[in-house]
């Protein structure tokens, strides 16, 4: 009899998104004149820009050829794309080998499947809140135990909190994989070197990995803070960095990320190559290679003529950003992120739960956020706003949050 991986069972359910979902349509059947903004869900709006669409539409063109056709590629990504990635860390003053990279489809999906190279005994350590995809895949690979009230068994949570200005302290004791995200979904909150320096130092100690989100790298506009953990002296040693050209270039539906893999990372029972090689194996076992046309649209993203037009867009949702904290912070809500980041963390009014104002946002204002809840107990009392939205959709939502949030 075939039986089900009962570490699903384990899981909350997705509770967040759905619950999130469920709620915004009760309130549209009651109220159906109401215009309802959503500002939750961290989704690009904004169309390609000529430059990449050009780069896609070369890419279809060329399967269209019987003298440019291509079948299958490298798993790990066309050459040309992997030397462009490696050229932009360059800028950075990082230097990568092409065999460190691996092109993919996306970020999300490499957060989740590169747990699946280390075994179920690691101890994970995640800041708390954080992107649910972190945990759920941990559970779902069996390195957790049973949950309730959010918190699973056997994982080590490091809050985020005002107090620590949403970095946290390093794990009590030994962990084995360690999951950072900077600039941080969802507290908008960037790391600084030394920051990183100090996990950098304690992974090296433990022999523990670091898995490095930086799939918003490309808004961080302050000089003096990483766009890359390689940035760190022996981070290569210790660091797994996960990117993607989501959000930078508006790929959420067209979907190409990359992860970087040093062969010089070493794990406590491996060798220094190891890693990488468990990674390439299981790419080349699991998955066949990210579209082909997709690549030539990410070629065209590190264009310099491609680099213009994403910082156009990253310019565009900044401004959203600093529209909807000026608006809070001018109401006297207390807020976090939005300045080197695209998300808008702000303290829930009056000790309200962060459901209880997601209901109040909704019913006054007719918009619809992020219960900081749904990522982890430290998101408790807090709430997400994203600035991915067409500035006039954004204006309207401010607008109405200025005139009707009841505070």
């Amino acid at each position: 009899m075939a039986k089900v991986n009962p570490h699903y069972g384990k899981l909350q359910a997705g509770y967040l998104f759905p619950e999130i979902a469920k709620r915004t349509r009760e309130f549209a059947a009651d109220n159906p004149d109401a215009r309802v903004m959503r500002l939750g869900i961290g989704n690009t709006t904004e169309p390609l820009t000529p430059a990449i669409v050009s780069g896609l539409h070369a890419g279809v063109d060329k399967l269209a050829s019987a003298d440019t056709y291509t079948g299958y590629g490298d798993e790990q990504g066309f050459s040309e794309l992997r030397e462009a990635i490696a050229k932009r860390y360059t800028t950075y003053g990082v230097t990568l080998d092409l065999d460190d990279i691996f092109v993919s489809d996306g970020a999300k999906s490499d957060s989740a499947n590169i747990q699946s190279i280390f075994g179920e005994d690691n101890v994970v350590a995640v800041q708390d809140p954080a992107y649910p995809v972190y945990v759920d895949s941990n559970v779902i690979g069996g390195k957790t135990g049973s949950g309730s009230d959010g918190q699973f068994d056997g994982l080590v949570y490091m809050p985020c909190t005002e107090e620590n200005n949403f970095f946290p302290e390093l794990p009590e004791g030994k962990v084995d994989l360690i999951y950072l995200c900077s600039p941080n979904n969802p507290t908008g909150a960037v790391a600084t070197i030394q920051q990183l320096k100090t996990f950098v130092d304690y992974a090296l100690e433990h022999k523990a990995v670091i898995i490095f989100d930086a799939a918003y790298a490309s808004f961080i506009s302050d000089s003096r803070l990483p766009r890359s953990i390689y940035e760190v002296e022996g981070a290569k040693e210790c660091a797994i960095e996960i990117n993607s050209f989501s959000k930078e270039a508006g790929f959420t539906g067209v979907r190409l990320g990359w992860t970087v893999v040093p062969k010089a990372l070493v794990c406590e029972d491996g060798d220094a190559g190891e890693v990488n090689r468990l990674w390439l194996r299981r790419q080349t076992t699991m998955f066949n290679g990210a579209s082909n046309v997709v690549q030539y649209g990410g070629l065209a993203v590190l264009t310099e003529q491609g680099q213009k037009e994403c910082q156009e867009l990253v310019t565009y949702y900044m401004a959203n950003a600093k529209r909807i904290r000026a608006c809070l912070e001018g109401l006297g809500i207390t807020c976090f992120g939005g300045e080197n980041a695209p998300y808008v963390w702000l303290k829930t009014p009056d000790g309200m739960t962060s459901w209880e104002f997601f209901d109040k946002m909704l019913n006054e204002t007719h918009v619809v956020g992020t219960p900081g809840s749904g990522f982890g107990p430290a998101g408790e009392g807090y709430f997400r706003l994203s600035a991915f939205g067409h500035k006039e959709d954004i204006e309207e939502a401010v607008a109405s949050i200025q005139s009707n949030l009841k505070l």
